[in-house]
């Protein structure tokens, strides 16, 4: 990794100065257009004024970064001044020195202006890069050699004896070879960005230098007195005029580190050295039928036409395929991670504004490992499929890892554009669930958004949407999370946590409380909720909160919610007093292709009848988990009740309600929490109650801690409750000791 030195950036054509400049030079040109007599003088003026100019500033511009490439403009700018001020004298005073003066000074500017272009590619080329961009540059400079030869050196010597004007004649047109391959390396290169940017304006410099100067040679090769053409005047003034914008508009960028010590070339510019032996090819033809000379060398011309032809047409293919292949996912049809990267650096360059979607596809081991890697592959090109429909054709969509996904987003202007689309995504994904033989398959998915800054590298981009999407996983939901500075990167302790975790069974760290679920009437208890707890031998107790997310992803949460399932059943059966028992069963549990015949095994080995057991899951299982609807349906069917934990906070399943097999409600505590005996107060937990009354559903109320709850809950409808105004989560016996004396005070 290198440092790369400072990309040419420009303050904007609005600088008075510039847009003077700009004014002022093009005025001068419509004038020569329309008055013949004061074109030569236009031209020599408009020349001379804009070389001192740009003497003066280029300088400039190398004390504000690139010192050497723009001390060497400088240096092609003043040896142009003296060629033209040595140049005039020539003709005024007819002195030959002044003129060899003259032509040597242009010689030198082509030879400075084309070196300044080349040195800072040439610093970051090496080894077989080197080589082969340098086969690129000379098939260029070959195809204008050929143009160059037949109309401007070949008429000059054809027929003329050595003399002094050759000097003129064919070294300027050598020069503007030059110049070519100056512009060439450039294009070749792929450092052009935009229009607008000083280094295009130089290149734009160059060109019509060597336009202008080739039909300036041209013209006095034909004995046609150049100066009066307006249109070779015309080029060379706004070849100066672009090389000095160039200068007078440069502001160097901060330094940025690379991956790579070579830019990347943009797609067009790979073609130009096959546009080049086209040239060479179609001058060769037209040659020879314009000089009558089809006899011998028409057919070899065709010959090689149609060889250069092939070659460079095979050439092209295996470009594309070899770039198909770098930068393209083969399973997808996306990019894969270089090709991303290519795409993040290219923006990050060009100060676009930008932002990274990286997403995690949920729960996509159980897929492999329930239906095959055929299955799962069909899962993921679905997935990339919906995700290249949702994002614009400016975005580039990728997939950089077996089921992790990125989408570099363009042309973000606040952060709620970029979290609209992660939106988008999670919406177009949820609705189109994939089919896979008889099952339907929901795709869930985690999304990381990272806001670009305008000053990150791609590696800063991709690590901040790394962070943020992992903390959407760790939170669970199958949402988006847009990176806060704040974020703190927690896989390291994530990690070491979960090995613990799988161990802690093994140790006996884990054990289960119980909450009692009471008769809001009587008081008395008619359930309880298991809840598992984690004494940590070093850390404590483990807040379910941090563990169960992390069991979650690692997937021991089945073995924990079996052992769980196990001893509450074994506690009930062990209790003095008739009451069902109620066990959490999470997501990852529902998706379980065994998950009904391991249950009713619990249920076998204890001894416990199906009617004493509900199972309480979240409204993301019941909404997303179409299979984990399936195995709820079949539970039910052996008498296994089946309650929806924490309604109203997940998805919105009302439209579920009355087709799922669901019998009891349970309202989530922070809605409780609102009881104020107020109808404000009161509005969603009556709505929830009114709801489960309509559909003859039961309804627990969690998190009652005052009496004027549990009160306002009697009032509202609902005759069930559990919370600390009853009891905090006790062991089984405590809980038994509990109960049994709350019966003998009734």
């Amino acid at each position: 990794m290198g440092v790369q030195s400072p990309p040419w950036r420009g303050r904007r054509l609005s600088s008075p100065a510039a847009f003077a400049l700009v004014v002022v030079v093009l005025a001068g040109q419509v004038v020569a257009a329309f008055d013949g007599e004061l074109r030569k003088y236009i031209l020599g003026l408009s020349v001379l004024l804009l070389d001192a100019l740009g003497v003066v500033v280029s300088l400039r511009a190398g004390r504000r970064g690139n010192t050497v490439a723009w001390q060497i403009v400088s240096a092609g700018r003043l040896f142009s001044l003296i060629g033209v001020v040595t140049l005039a004298a020539s003709v005024a005073t007819l002195s030959h020195g002044w003129w060899w003066i003259g032509v040597v000074s242009r010689l030198l500017m082509f030879v400075l202006l084309a070196a300044a272009a080349l040195v800072a590619p040439a610093q970051r080329l090496s080894g077989r890069q080197r080589y082969a961009f340098a086969a690129e540059a000379v098939t260029v400079l070959g195809a204008g050699f050929m143009v160059v030869w037949y109309f401007v050196i070949n008429p000059a010597i054809d027929g003329h004896p050595p003399q002094d004007l050759w000097v003129a004649e064919i070294g300027y047109p050598i020069g503007d070879l030059l110049l070519l391959t100056g512009a060439a390396v450039v294009v070749l290169r792929g450092t052009i960005s935009r229009l607008s940017s000083p280094l295009t304006m130089y290149v734009g410099g160059l060109v019509c230098y060597l336009v202008g100067d080739a039909m300036w040679s041209a013209l006095g090769v034909h004995g046609v007195e150049a100066s009066e053409s307006p249109f070779a005047g015309f080029f060379l003034v706004i070849a100066s005029l672009l090389i000095t914008l160039s200068a007078m508009l440069y502001q160097p960028m901060a330094p940025t580190r690379s991956r790579s010590r070579t830019a990347r070339a943009s797609a067009w510019s790979t073609h130009l050295p096959t546009f080049a032996v086209a040239v060479g090819g179609l001058l060769l033809l037209v040659v020879t039928v314009r000089e009558n000379d089809m006899l011998p060398w028409g057919g070899l011309v065709l010959g090689l036409i149609v060889m250069a032809s092939a070659m460079a047409a095979r050439q092209m293919f295996s470009l594309r395929d070899t770039r198909d292949l770098v930068v393209s996912d083969l399973l997808t049809g996306l990019a894969n991670r270089t090709g991303l990267d290519n795409a993040i650096t290219r923006a990050v360059k060009r100060r676009e504004h930008v932002a990274v979607l990286l997403i995690d596809l949920d729960g996509f081991k159980l897929v492999n490992d329930a239906y095959g890697h055929a299955a799962g592959d069909t899962v993921l090109v679905e997935f990339a499929h919906h995700l290249r429909s949702t994002v614009r054709t400016s975005d580039v969509p990728a997939r950089i890892g077996g089921d992790e996904f990125a989408v570099l987003l363009t042309e973000i202007v606040t952060p709620e554009h970029a979290t609209a689309a992660a939106q988008r995504i999670l919406a177009a994904v949820a609705a189109n669930p994939v089919r896979l033989g008889e099952d339907v398959l929901p795709i869930r998915a985690s999304i990381g958004v990272a806001i670009g800054t305008g000053e990150d590298s791609t590696k800063d981009l991709l690590r901040r949407a790394d962070v943020a999407m992992y903390q959407a996983k760790r939170a669970g939901t199958h949402a988006w999370v847009l990176h806060d500075p704040s974020m703190i990167d927690r896989r390291a302790e994530d990690a070491a946590l979960s090995d613990d975790l799988a161990a802690a069974l093994d140790r006996g760290e884990l054990n289960v409380l119980f909450q009692p679920m009471v008769d809001l009437v009587s008081g008395r208890p008619i359930g309880a909720e298991a809840l598992v707890r984690w004494q940590h031998p070093t850390r404590g107790v483990v807040s379910p909160v941090r563990f169960i997310p992390i069991a979650e992803r690692s997937g021991i949460i089945t073995e924990i919610g079996l052992f769980v399932l196990e001893q509450a059943l074994l506690q009930l059966k062990a209790w003095r007093q008739p009451l069902y028992i109620s066990v959490n069963l999470s997501p990852r549990q529902l998706s379980e292709p065994t998950i009904v015949h391991d249950i009713l095994a619990v249920l076998g080995r204890t001894g416990m009848p199906p009617e004493s057991l509900v199972l309480e899951v979240t409204e993301s299982a019941i909404v997303d988990e179409n299979t984990g609807i399936a195995a709820l349906r079949a539970l039910r069917e052996h008498g296994i009740r089946v309650a929806i934990d924490d309604f109203g906070t997940g998805y919105s399943s009302l439209q579920y309600l009355t087709r799922l097999p669901v019998d009891i409600l349970k309202i989530d505590r922070s809605f409780v929490g609102e009881l104020n005996g107020t109808p404000a107060g009161s509005a969603i937990t009556e709505a929830v109650i009114r709801l489960s009354q309509v559909l003859n559903l039961t309804t627990v109320a969690e998190g009652i801690e005052t009496a004027e709850q549990a009160a306002e809950l009697l009032t509202l409808g609902c005759d069930t409750g559990q919370g600390y105004l009853y009891a905090r989560p006790l062991p089984g016996p405590d809980l038994d000791d509990l109960m049994t004396a709350v019966r003998a005070d009734a």
